[in-house]
């Protein structure tokens, strides 16, 4: 007996796709943030950003994205992950995993930059403190969430909630969302020449 097809985790991600797309405050959200991220950079801040778990990868992705290129060479954009398991493990270790965010956008963040924290539950109490943190430091925060939110709802200056019932589903969504980000981050600052 052949094995089962595919298609219809294609078809699901596919309808995931459509249900954000239709929906015009997302889309205006996208944009708007897009926006922010490269006011931020136009005026000599940083972009922060953080995950636990394939949205640590997803954090690492986006990152490198601005700090290398995308599609065509430019100069590079100041991105950092939390993705140094130096810092990770000793600040799990001494102080709790919940710490692990939080104590490393005090270290590095400053008034002016933005902290996007990744989240398919919105549920992390890493996540939480690293938001908590930003606001404290005067920097804005952009939450790309999933499952409505979870306890992260209302916490960021800038959220956007994908639709989705795994964390699969919300992990594409918020990649596709990070790249066009990085596409309309190029978009703004060659329009500013």
């Amino acid at each position: 007996m052949p094995p089962p097809t595919l298609r219809p985790s294609l078809a699901d991600a596919h309808r995931l796709l459509g249900q954000l797309l239709a929906d015009e405050a997302a889309i205006r959200t996208i944009d708007s943030i897009a926006d922010a991220l490269a006011g931020c950079l136009l005026a000599g801040g940083k972009i922060l950003i953080c995950g636990n778990g394939g949205s640590l990868c997803d954090a690492a992705h986006f990152a490198e994205e601005l700090t290398g290129r995308f599609r065509k060479d430019r100069q590079p954009l100041a991105a950092i992950a939390c993705a140094d398991p130096g810092h990770i493990t000793c600040t799990a270790n001494d102080y709790g995993f919940e710490f692990v965010f939080s104590r490393w956008v005090e270290a590095l963040g400053k008034p002016g930059d933005i902290l996007i924290v990744l989240s398919t539950s919105g549920n992390s109490a890493n996540i939480l403190r690293a938001v908590e943190a930003a606001k404290a430091g005067g920097l804005q925060s952009v939450g790309l969430l999933g499952k409505g939110g979870g306890s992260l709802r209302g916490r960021c200056t800038h959220e956007l909630i994908v639709p989705g019932d795994t964390s699969d589903r919300i992990q594409e969504l918020h990649m596709l969302i990070l790249h066009t980000w990085v596409e309309g981050i190029e978009a703004r600052l060659n329009a500013e020449g």
